[in-house]
C-alpha cells in the first residue's frame, strides 16, 4: 500500500530525529542537564576536600576539650642516638601544643584544630615551625624559626652515616613512632602514621629513623621527670577578703556606746 504524504512525512521526521521544533528544544536541555550534573559534582568534591581540610569542631565530650592541660614526653631518635631536643617557644598565642624545656610537650587546645580527636602527633607537627614528620620523612629544624636542617633531615631507605661510634653504619632506615600511654607498659605500640597517635595526659612518644627489627628507646628519665613536674606543679593564688567592719550603735539614755566586730582571716596553707 503506497504511503500517504503524512505517513512519509513522519518517517522523515523519525529518521532525522525529530522536527525543527523538537530539534531546536532538544540540545539544550539536553546539555543544559549535563551542565548541572558536572556543577553539582564540582560543589560535591570542593565541598569535601574543603571538610577534609577544615575537620569538624570537636564533639561535645571527647578529651582533650578547649582550655584542658595536658603534657606529654618526646624523644627523637635517628640511627640509633638520641637527637638534641626541640627549640623552645610558647609565644604563638594562635597554637595550642608546644615543646618546653627537655622535650615536653605542652598540650592546651584552643580551637577546633587541635582538640579532642584532632590533638594527634601529626597536628603538633603542623604547628612546630619547620618540624615534618610523615610515613616517610622526618626533618627536624635547626631552630624555632623553622631553618631546615640537612644533617637531621631523613627520607625511607636513606643510609645512616658511618664512621667513629656509628650504630647501624650504611643500614638503610625507616621513620617510626613508638608510644607508651602509661609508664607500666614496657613494649611500645609502634605506628608509621604520626596522625594515628591521638594524645593523652603523660604518653610517652619517640619519633624514630632506625634500621628496620629496630624498636624505639622511651624518653629519657630526664624528660620523664620534667614532664611530671610539669604536670604536678599547680600554681594557685588565694585571695582573702576581709569582710567589712560592721559597727553597732546602742542607745541606752546614757551617752551613745559603739562596738566594732573585727574578723580576722587567716591565709590557707
Amino acid at each position: 500500500m503506497a504511503k500517504s504524504a503524512t505517513g512519509r512525512w513522519v518517517s522523515r521526521v523519525g529518521a532525522s530525529g525529530g522536527g525543527k521544533a523538537y530539534k531546536k528544544t532538544r540540545p539544550g536541555n539536553f546539555y543544559g542537564a549535563l551542565v548541572v550534573i558536572v556543577v553539582l559534582g564540582l560543589v560535591a568534591t570542593v565541598f569535601a576536600r574543603y571538610e577534609y581540610e577544615h575537620p569538624a569542631k570537636n564533639p561535645a565530650g571527647v578529651a582533650p576539650k578547649i582550655g584542658t592541660t595536658w603534657y606529654a614526653a618526646l624523644s627523637v631518635q635517628a640511627c640509633g642516638k638520641n637527637l638534641p631536643y626541640l627549640a623552645t617557644d610558647t609565644s604563638s598565642k594562635a597554637q595550642g601544643m608546644y615543646a618546653l624545656q627537655a622535650d615536653v610537650l605542652k598540650i592546651s587546645p584552643v580551637s577546633a584544630a587541635d582538640a579532642g580527636n584532632n590533638a594527634t602527633l601529626s597536628q603538633f607537627g603542623d604547628e612546630y615551625p619547620g618540624l615534618l614528620i610523615s610515613t616517610s620523612q622526618m626533618k627536624i629544624p635547626k631552630n624555632v624559626q623553622g631553618t631546615a636542617n640537612p644533617l637531621t633531615s631523613y627520607t625511607n631507605g636513606q643510609a645512616c652515616p658511618t664512621g667513629k661510634g656509628a650504630h647501624y653504619p650504611g643500614q638503610a632506615g625507616k621513620v617510626s613512632y613508638a608510644y607508651w600511654t602509661t609508664f607500666g607498659q614496657k613494649k611500645p605500640t609502634i605506628t608509621t602514621n604520626p596522625a594515628t597517635i591521638k594524645f593523652a595526659p603523660d604518653i610517652r612518644i619517640t619519633m624514630a629513623f632506625d634500621p628496620t627489627g629496630v624498636i624505639p628507646r622511651p624518653p629519657t628519665t630526664v624528660t620523664d621527670d620534667e614532664m611530671v613536674a610539669d604536670a604536678t606543679t599547680v600554681t594557685s593564688t588565694t585571695t582573702v577578703t576581709t569582710p567589712p567592719t560592721p559597727t553597732t550603735t546602742v542607745k541606752s539614755g546614757s551617752p551613745t556606746t559603739t562596738t566594732k566586730s573585727t574578723t580576722t582571716t587567716a591565709p590557707k596553707g
